[in-house]
């Protein structure tokens, strides 16, 4: 049994499956919103039925994120061999080529899951598998242009939640769709910030090396402050319940302490695990408002 733990651990780090399962409860954050916001009568599916489908999506999500951290660490050897050497490809944990094999295998896994709750979610997931290897293969290193695709990747778990419901889903959710993608743009570009030495050293063109760290701690608040700004709609346009204002207010101050952390103390990584900590206040208040 020991034996088998510690075979199966460096896999689990490598598609850090803390990631992964944050990634799959926000899915299901997704479904039982929509479930909860959607009229009775677009509701077709039995609860059994919908049980199954909330699952298949649940493992979808899974699966996919672990398969684009897994193919990302595959392509950014070179740089967390600099910025994150414990990491388990550079550490000598999991090879190059397993890590390959490995990933493969979770995006194939992850799309037949997607295809057996319904043609939109596997539409969805399709996406999302392209944007994270041609993420990791190279827009991660073009400015801008990579925060931009983890915003959308993150943001698109609450639209493939909906999508269990179908299109009516999907758009019911696209808002919180935004939200998040706003939120998770600002601490990538953060992280950039915090990685910059070795990203330099690799070659990559990040927003911060593109443009330098105080432009770039610029447009990660302006970033901050449009995603503030929009924080009430889901409230306003009767999505959500006072509830979430509440919770919401919480993500919105720990999001504002992560910039100040950044830009007036030169903290990249408690600004980034100040965002992380928003973004699960944001996803608790999604719950609350539901």
């Amino acid at each position: 049994m020991k034996k088998t733990i510690n075979v199966l651990l460096p896999y689990l780090q490598l598609i850090r499956y803390r990631n992964c399962l944050m990634a799959a409860i926000g899915t299901l954050i997704g479904v039982f919103i929509a479930y909860n916001i959607l009229p009775t009568t677009s509701i077709t599916y039995s609860a059994e039925i919908l049980i199954i489908k909330a699952l298949l999506a649940f493992v979808s999500v899974f699966f996919i994120t672990g398969a684009g951290n897994s193919i990302n660490d595959y392509f950014d050897v070179d740089i967390d061999a600099i910025n994150r050497p414990s990491r388990p490809i550079p550490a000598g944990k999991v090879t190059e080529q397993n890590a390959l094999y490995f990933s493969t295998a979770l995006f194939i896994a992850g799309m037949v899951a997607a295809f057996s709750v319904n043609y939109i979610c596997a539409v969805i997931a399709g996406i999302n598998v392209l944007v994270l290897i041609y993420y990791a293969r190279s827009l991660k290193r073009k400015a801008l242009v990579g925060n931009i695709s983890i915003g959308y990747l993150t943001g698109s778990i609450f639209l493939f939640g909906g999508s269990v419901f179908g299109m009516e889903g999907l758009m019911m959710l696209s808002i919180l769709f935004l939200l998040a993608a706003l939120a998770t743009m600002a601490r990538e570009i953060v992280k950039d910030i915090e990685d910059i030495e070795g990203d330099r050293l690799s070659g990559a063109s990040t927003l911060p090396i593109k443009i330098g760290v105080k432009r770039s701690v610029y447009t990660a608040s302006f970033i901050v402050a449009v995603a503030l700004v929009a924080s009430p709609l889901p409230y306003i346009i009767s999505i959500l319940g006072t509830g979430y204002l509440y919770a919401v207010a919480i993500a919105d101050l720990l999001f504002i302490l992560a910039i100040i952390e950044v830009g007036l103390r030169d903290n990249a990584a408690r600004s980034s695990r100040l965002f992380k900590a928003g973004m699960v206040f944001a996803l608790i208040a999604f719950i609350a408002g539901a």
